[in-house]
């Protein structure tokens, strides 16, 4: 048995069911992809697999979707190949998605671009959002996407409109990494307004389909997609989303799966913002910026930073300092005694703290008493 044959049996069962079809994959796992091509263009198969075979197993596009893949300079990924996922997909044995029609790993991966895929889903976030973005979704997408990118994690994301390109488009704007999961075959690129973008991913990134070429995008068919899109990645992090929308799906799909989901905060009267505030009462991780995401999918040690802060006069002063500070009055001196008072401390710990206050430019002398300067260092 040759490679080829092998390679055009995975073709043909890649497109003689819709995907995904358990009973493909368990026959494929028992039989081997030669074989169970073989039976089911014969139609010797258990009727249930049967009746899901029977309007396509005799269209055998296997040679000409190779070869349109091979012209565009892609190819088919299968459990035969190093490349496979195979760690990723594990994810798929858990008993929250086992038992779904959709929880399957897919049986074969079209694939365009030069990454690997196995390699770059070990270091992956999924950047996902609705298609109706605010301008506000849009920046804190790209900034998500640009840091974790410029930190060499993987971008993965639908293509969509709003969100997802905004992810992408800053991925790749870094010299980043990052994948598409198409929802139709990787020679239709979908959304058209979307083409030059996803050429683009095609040459640096990676186009990933399980449906073969010349298959339309469909809505059943996103929101299967959407399952890739989580499985890939280590976490999922919804910019914008509505209470129902494709955002919220991948959401579930990564819950399902064993997957981190993150949610990004949004104003309390934004529609866009809805489905993110859900999750985070559902127990999401709140994420505001790269870093975050980093400490859920990076690894060991690599944890996020305190964000900066704005310096403040009183920065790095002792509790008595900052006591003695707070009882001197702003226009009028008064006397160690009276400072001690209004502190709340014996009259013999007020000097220590005011002559650091003055080294520090906070406090000054002015008529035997002392008082907060007038511009303080």
């Amino acid at each position: 048995m040759t490679d080829t044959a092998r390679t055009h049996a995975w073709a043909y069962l890649s497109r003689v069911a819709e995907a995904p079809c358990a009973a493909v994959t368990d026959l494929v796992r028992r039989v081997g992809p030669v074989e169970a091509a073989d039976r089911v263009r014969r139609g010797e198969v258990e009727p249930a697999l049967a009746q899901r075979t029977e309007a396509r197993r005799e269209v055998d596009c296997a040679a000409a979707d190779l070869e349109l893949l091979r012209h565009r300079g892609g190819r088919l990924i299968t459990p035969d190949d190093e490349e496979w996922p195979g760690l990723a997909f594990t994810c798929f044995s858990g008993a929250d998605v086992r038992d779904k029609p959709e929880g399957r790993a897919p049986l074969a991966l079209w694939v365009i671009g030069p990454l690997r895929l196995d390699e770059v889903a070990q270091r992956a976030a999924a950047i996902v959002g609705t298609r109706a973005a605010t301008a506000y979704g849009e920046h804190v997408a790209g900034e998500l996407s640009a840091g974790l990118a410029e930190r060499e994690v993987t971008i993965v994301s639908g293509g969509a409109y709003g969100v997802d390109g905004a992810a992408h488009r800053a991925a790749l704007a870094t010299d980043g990494m990052t994948v598409a999961v198409l929802a139709g075959g990787v020679d239709v690129l979908y959304p058209a307004g979307h083409s030059a973008l996803l050429h683009r991913i095609g040459r640096s990134g990676l186009l990933v389909s399980e449906y073969p070429p010349g298959v339309r995008p469909a809505r059943h068919r996103f929101l299967t997609r959407n399952r890739l899109v989580a499985a890939l990645s280590g976490a999922t992090v919804v910019v914008e989303a509505g209470i129902r929308s494709g955002a919220a799906s991948t959401a579930a799909w990564a819950r399902g799966l064993g997957r981190v989901v993150c949610a990004v905060p949004g104003p309390v009267t934004s529609a866009a913002s809805v489905g993110c505030h859900a999750l985070l009462r559902a127990g999401a991780e709140l994420v505001t910026r790269a870093d975050e995401v980093l400490e859920v999918i990076g690894r060991a040690g690599e944890l996020a930073g305190e964000p900066a802060r704005p310096a403040a006069p009183l920065d790095g002063l002792g509790d008595n300092e900052i006591r003695v500070y707070e009882a001197l009055p702003a226009r009028r001196a008064i006397t160690p005694d009276e400072i001690a008072v209004a502190a709340g401390l014996p009259a013999a710990s007020v000097l220590g703290p005011l002559a650091m206050l003055e080294i520090a430019g906070l406090v000054e002398r002015q008529d035997g008493g002392w008082r907060m300067a007038r511009r303080p260092a």
